[in-house]
């Protein structure tokens, strides 16, 4: 009897401590009127349409608004309340939060999860380094070209056939960003490349499902539960030893009068790791995933696909490669691009973010370390200036 009456104490204690710990501060963000404890309002989510969601959430408590994820999140949406958080404030919603999945993977390290001095000093060099090796120049372009004629050999060798061409696009992306970072590109008949490839996008799925949700919001008891969310640990796990192989073997026959590629110009080898997993990965996911909306979006308007293809006729012929010097006489396509890039909304939700200071946003107030979230990115990043189809 005793042992039940403290129970139920602790309980409600818990139940009080949560309450009080996420009371919503003062001129906040509003949000769902009342939220379970611990879980918070998990149970409002439907992980497959959370970015649709976020739109019906907006129309319901305003542009700018809270949900209760374990912690409070601020959802950002629209392209205007974005631009004055993104662009007119960056500086205070620059930080990443130090979130328990991405802590056990890669230690808050790298360029997409590390913060403040060590975050600026890894981008810097990245940008600087991977420019050495033809990033925004004419050299990678090439190495774009070379690519696709592989791939456009390997979709060739099918005669007009069905077939999927998921892993292909992913593998010939994959070896765009492979020569910058690792110097060498690797055969579609590659297997364990391939399977590296599958990997990396299971556990990127993994990372948008409630799966990831609940390790970081009870981090102490998911690590001991299984469940698919133990794949995205072990996942990322092969793919690291890959790139920690590469490493190793670059320091074989590494030679600092002539650096090759990226690894070769790391000055802090476990950060170097982690850096490289975020450029390979996140360069390979995102646009792979872009070229296949693209690839789906021409079947479902083939009339659209035959005026692309009329006007690649006519700029470039039956057989030369585009540029980006081709661009200016393509605006069809352009708009095209353009076009799948809005629709085809590859990170509606785009990472979650920290605030580094008090800051108001549209008359609301967010306590600094508060945890952001923002819809229409793409739209930030890609602006469109052509009407849709």
């Amino acid at each position: 009897k005793n042992k039940g009456s403290v129970l139920i104490f602790l309980f409600v204690l818990l139940i009080l401590v949560d309450l009080i710990k996420n009371k919503a501060p003062k001129n906040f963000p509003p949000g769902p009127p009342w939220s379970l404890p611990f879980v918070g309002d998990l149970f409002r989510i439907d992980s497959d349409r959370i970015h649709l969601q976020v739109a019906e959430f907006a129309k319901q408590y305003g542009n700018i608004f809270s949900i209760r994820m374990g912690q409070r999140m601020v959802f950002v949406n629209g392209l205007k309340p974005v631009k004055e958080a993104l662009v007119e404030q960056g500086e205070n919603f620059v930080d990443r939060p130090s979130l328990p999945l991405f802590t056990d993977i890669i230690q808050n390290k790298g360029l997409v999860a590390s913060n403040g001095y060590q975050w600026k000093q890894q981008r810097r060099f990245a940008l600087h380094t991977l420019r050495n090796f033809g990033l925004g120049k004419k050299s990678l372009e090439s190495q774009t070209q070379v690519e696709c004629r592989f791939l456009n050999e390997v979709i060739g060798n099918t005669q007009g056939q069905p077939f999927e061409p998921i892993s292909v696009v992913n593998n010939a992306v994959a070896n765009i960003i492979s020569c910058l970072v690792f110097g060498d590109r690797f055969d579609y008949s590659n297997s364990y490349f391939q399977t590296l490839l599958k990997l990396m996008n299971e556990a990127v799925y993994l990372e948008g499902s409630i799966w990831a949700q609940l390790y970081n919001m009870f981090p102490w008891l998911m690590r001991r539960l299984p469940g698919p969310h133990k794949k995205i640990l072990s996942h990322w796990a092969i793919v690291i030893g890959f790139i920690k192989l590469k490493i190793k073997e670059h320091k074989e026959d590494w030679d600092s009068s002539t650096p090759r590629d990226y690894i070769d110009t790391g000055f802090n080898e476990d950060n170097l790791c982690y850096c490289t997993l975020d450029l390979f990965a996140a360069g390979t996911e995102t646009t792979s995933t872009t070229l296949n909306w693209a690839l789906l979006y021409m079947i479902k308007y083939p009339e659209i696909q035959e005026k692309v293809q009329v006007e690649i006729d006519q700029v470039l012929g039956p057989s030369r490669l585009a540029t980006m010097a081709d661009r200016a006489n393509m605006p069809y396509t352009d708009a095209v691009i353009h076009e799948i890039q809005r629709m085809g909304n590859i990170i509606p939700l785009n990472l979650v973010r920290l605030t580094t200071e008090d800051t108001t946003l549209r008359g609301y107030t967010i306590p600094k370390v508060g945890f952001f979230t923002f819809q229409d990115i793409i739209q930030i990043l890609y602006p469109v200036h052509y009407k849709k189809f």
